[in-house]
């Protein structure tokens, strides 16, 4: 009698369905997203490789301002201004280059003019000249050509927004290099400095991990919907191959595997296996970080900046304080209906600053502290929109609202360890300013230029930590950037690598 075979189980049938349903949908995804895995691995790959291997260098990154020599002073300010016609600003201080001195005003149409401070007059293209002296300074090279100057107000495909600093001068130089300096002449600052091979991994990191070549066809909101939709896509193909290659490993164990294209579907199993965490936590990442790009605080812009009217200014007052010893500096700071004169004194390690009453002359040694807290809370309440008219004076803040939140903390931060204030915000030194607020809102202010130099939540940090953690691997900073770099160049190839083999394998069964 013949044998009947085995009718299968409800299970055994189910869990072959399943089976079949999980594999269509992993080629289904696979596909769908293999050319934005290889763009991103790729780009990624670039660099912590850029950063070993062709990591730019320049001969000086910090401007060394001298003191101010109060014998080139001939002419006070107020004079200076008014001999010019100018009869109301938003700020000044000292500069000086190529063998002379000027005072470099901030006017209300937010241009900076340079009057030289032995006779008053108005130097042309100063701002520029500055700029170039600048750019020639931190590079230590007086000689080459200058092939380009630009005045940059915006960020673009190669002045990014990590860069921070606006507005700012791009100055290129005729050598083989084709060496690009951008400067900030408010500040005396070096934004960044991208010399040809930079420039090239720039575009190509832009491009290929960023995207910027869908803003040609759309804008911002598309390019991260499609980003973001692309990664939870990536996301659900490393679970099902987690779910099918895992799941039904013991049948894939037995697999024959005799022929070449036998083996490539062994080996894309068992590293694609290996390597699924990794992929997980590179795409969950990055879609998190690509959500926090849809509306972000546009800090480049964010500074108080009240008009000051010449009148006002107490020539006699200033002529006192660069009498001081050790004085290298000043600027004008106005809060709680005062007028200040913040100097600025060279010290042993950093320099001190010290503000003065304009009227009294008296210093208040509390007042960096009180202006950071100003400044706070008014950039607060302009983020958080609760007072939309807040502070009107002459156009700017002068109190906050009236719904202010209480101030938990306030500690001055000269380096860049902490954990909320990282290297990527760029100012220093700046006062970090904690809100007693659900969200734990935090501001961190440059006082010296009154800039907000970032503006942090709960959320944010959830979000930084994350892309710290599972992007930049900082789980592994106990070894060193050299040991962190290398495994996270190692997790990228090994993705990578597991997707050409997915694609090889899909190009053959077509």
């Amino acid at each position: 009698m013949e044998k009947q075979p085995k009718k299968k189980s409800f299970r055994e049938k189910l869990t072959k369905k399943l089976k079949q349903k999980i594999y269509k949908w992993h080629k289904i995804l696979a596909f769908i997203t293999i050319i934005p895995v290889l763009f991103w691995c790729l780009s990624g790959l670039m660099h912590p490789f850029m950063a070993h291997f062709f990591k730019p260098e320049i001969a000086r990154d910090i401007l060394e301002a001298k003191s101010i020599d109060p014998s080139g002073i001939k002419i006070s300010l107020k004079e200076a201004l008014l001999q010019n016609n100018i009869q109301e600003i938003k700020n000044f201080r000292f500069v000086s280059f190529e063998g002379h001195q000027y005072y470099q005003v901030k006017t209300i149409e937010d241009n900076l003019v340079y009057l030289n401070t032995i006779d008053g007059k108005l130097l042309k293209n100063g701002d520029g000249l500055y700029a170039a002296c600048l750019a020639r300074y931190f590079l230590d090279d007086a000689k080459t050509p200058i092939a380009n100057q630009q005045f940059i107000t915006e960020f673009n495909n190669q002045y990014k927004y990590v860069n921070r600093y606006l507005p700012v001068h791009k100055i290129s130089f005729d050598r083989p290099d084709q060496m690009q300096v951008y400067v900030e002449t408010a500040t005396g600052k070096l934004a960044t400095f991208n010399p040809k091979s930079r420039q090239w991994f720039i575009w190509f990191f832009d491009t290929f991990h960023n995207w910027s070549f869908i803003d040609a066809i759309g804008n911002n909101a598309v390019r991260i919907c499609l980003m973001v939709f692309l990664l939870v896509i990536i996301g659900f193909s490393a679970l099902s191959g987690i779910l099918i290659y895992g799941l039904f490993w013991k049948q894939f164990k037995k697999a024959k595997t005799s022929d070449a294209s036998s083996k490539r579907r062994k080996y894309h199993r068992q590293a694609g296996l290996m390597l699924a965490l990794f992929t997980l936590t590179f795409a969950f990442s990055g879609a998190y970080h690509a959500t926090k790009k849809w509306n972000p605080i546009p800090v480049e812009k964010m500074v108080y900046e009240p008009v000051f009217k010449v009148q006002d200014l107490d020539a006699s007052g200033m002529k006192g304080f660069l009498a001081l010893k050790h004085f290298k500096n000043m600027t004008l700071i106005q809060f709680k209906d005062s007028l200040f004169y913040r100097c600025q004194f060279a010290g042993e390690e950093q320099d001190e600053v010290r503000y003065f009453n304009s009227v009294s002359q008296k210093e208040n040694k509390t007042a960096d502290t009180e202006y950071a807290q100003f400044l706070a809370s008014y950039f607060n309440g302009k983020i958080s929109g609760k007072d939309k008219n807040c502070c009107e004076m002459d156009g700017v803040a002068e109190t906050v609202s009236n719904k202010k939140e209480h101030i938990k903390e306030t500690a001055s931060i000269t380096d860049f360890k902490n954990h909320d204030y990282g290297f990527v915000n760029k100012r220093l030194p700046v006062v970090k300013v904690a809100f007693e607020s659900e969200n734990n809102k935090t501001a961190f202010v440059e006082t010296g230029t009154s800039h907000l130099a970032a503006f942090i939540t709960d959320s944010d940090r959830a979000e930084g930590y994350s892309f710290a953690f599972f992007h930049k691997f900082l789980f592994m900073e106990w070894a060193g950037k050299d040991i962190r770099d290398l495994t996270m160049v190692l997790a990228a190839l090994g993705v990578l690598t597991v997707g050409i083999l997915g694609l090889s394998l899909l190009l053959k069964r077509r």
